[in-house]
């Protein structure tokens, strides 16, 4: 289906819906391609390629609300489906709070390119995809006796969008992605250490295709040996690429949902300086081909930057319409795009060497945190530093604490940036961490 027709088919459905009973309407027509090959031991183990397409449709009838979606999208069906959503709807409670944005937040167009799709997808072979995913697999085979298996894939997709409104908005989108992986597993004297590395780009130019494999060998060595260390008050150190485990808690504590249902450590904490002034984070929704980038959020309000933390102090929070009519304030935005740190002067391997004594995590085995008290509970797994070493392969310990003391307890912000995620987080140092263990 070309943009022309999914624009044609969205304003036929959202009129439809008007003319059937609804006050206001938002339609979203969305596709999506993918494929991805798997390789285990020099063989194709799983080849799969999927077209999906779907129509979802938001009404507003009558004070009530609902939301519905269909991947039949023939006019003469989709009709019937629409008409019987909105006698659905009636038999709803009403909810004032739901309704479509204020028009004037809406995005207008003329945003400039953020190169998030490749105009090249189509022209990748299979027999190119296939090849790429051998190659992970060739880093790593015969490179150690201990290795047991090693599985590689490539994987991509491409997906597009178009939005209308009864109100006013109309936009689209369209994104790509590209991305190799590789698990390895080894054989140790009482345990099989497994581990993985991967990398992902929006352009294929940009995706990394070397020591992928390497790299996930690397880390299952790593694992050899692991135990508990003795229970101690330790600095922490999370690499760049774990560090989105315990920033999730922090970000979530930002949500307009969390806000107004009082589930979360963050309420009433606007302009106040609650975490170390050592973190300034910074959503930036303009980033060229950045994982998060766009114009527009789900329900088409214009993207802005905006500061998030700013030397500690809390700089805004993430509310859609309806909860900031809940709350009667102004919405901002549903969700993060693009989050930037503010990043030190040093690499990982200069923070780690630093370090007189503490604890490198290169991995979260299970946990949780609490949203209303930010108290945290989370298993790990890395290394054992002393005299700015890595010593001793470490497992089997959990740490404990509250966000909001963790995150006022930063030391150093790394300058290493994971750049494979919406989330673009350094490695940093924490103080004085709760590890229990032996």
């Amino acid at each position: 289906m070309t943009k022309d027709e999914k624009y044609s088919l969205a304003r036929w459905a959202m009129q439809h819906a008007l003319d059937n009973g609804a006050q206001h309407a938002k339609v979203l027509i969305s596709d999506r391609r993918s494929s991805s090959v798997e390789i285990r031991d020099e063989k194709i183990d799983k080849l799969e390629q999927s077209i999906q397409n779907s129509l979802s449709i938001s009404l507003y009838v009558d004070n009530k609300y609902s939301a519905h979606s269909t991947n039949r999208l023939k006019q003469e069906e989709l009709g019937r489906f629409i008409e019987q959503a909105i006698e659905g709807t009636r038999y709803l409670s009403e909810d004032e709070f739901r309704t479509l944005p204020d028009p004037s937040l809406y995005y207008k167009g003329e945003g400039k390119d953020l190169k998030m799709a490749d105009d090249k997808f189509d022209d990748i072979l299979p027999e190119t995809k296939i090849q790429l995913a051998r190659d992970v697999e060739k880093e790593v085979l015969g490179k150690d006796e201990r290795i047991i298996s090693v599985t590689s894939s490539y994987y991509d997709g491409l997906s597009g969008r178009v939005m209308v409104t009864s109100n006013g908005f109309s936009g689209d989108t369209e994104n790509t992605y590209f991305g190799l992986y590789a698990t390895v597993s080894i054989k140790s004297d009482d345990s099989r250490p497994e581990s993985y590395w991967s990398e992902s780009a929006v352009l294929h130019e940009d995706l990394k295709t070397k020591g992928i494999g390497e790299l996930a060998l690397e880390k299952a060595i790593q694992k050899v040996g692991q135990d508990k260390v003795e229970s101690a008050k330790l600095p922490m150190i999370v690499e760049n690429r774990q560090l989105g485990r315990i920033l999730s808690p922090l970000i979530s504590a930002l949500n307009g949902s969390a806000i107004q249902q009082k589930n979360s450590f963050l309420i009433d904490k606007l302009d106040t300086k609650v975490v170390s002034d050592k973190l300034s984070i910074t959503d930036d929704p303009f980033i060229p081909s950045g994982r998060g980038s766009q114009l527009f959020d789900n329900e088409g309000l214009a993207a802005k930057k905006r500061a998030v933390f700013e030397k500690g102090t809390l700089k805004t929070y993430f509310i859609d319409t309806y909860y900031a009519r809940k709350m009667d304030v102004q919405p901002t935005t549903g969700g993060t795009s693009n989050l930037v740190f503010e990043t030190g002067d040093k690499t990982l391997e200069e923070v780690i060497a630093s370090t007189k004594k503490g604890i490198l995590v290169l991995g979260f085995n299970g946990g949780n945190c609490n949203g209303s008290t930010g108290n945290f509970s989370y298993g790990i797994e890395g290394f054992l530093i002393e005299d700015g070493k890595r010593t001793k392969p470490v497992s089997g310990m959990n740490i404990t604490g509250n966000m909001i003391d963790l995150w006022g307890n930063i030391l150093e912000v790394g300058k290493d940036v994971y750049e494979n995620s919406s989330w673009r987080t350094p490695s940093i140092k924490f103080d004085a961490v709760d590890f229990s263990g032996a």
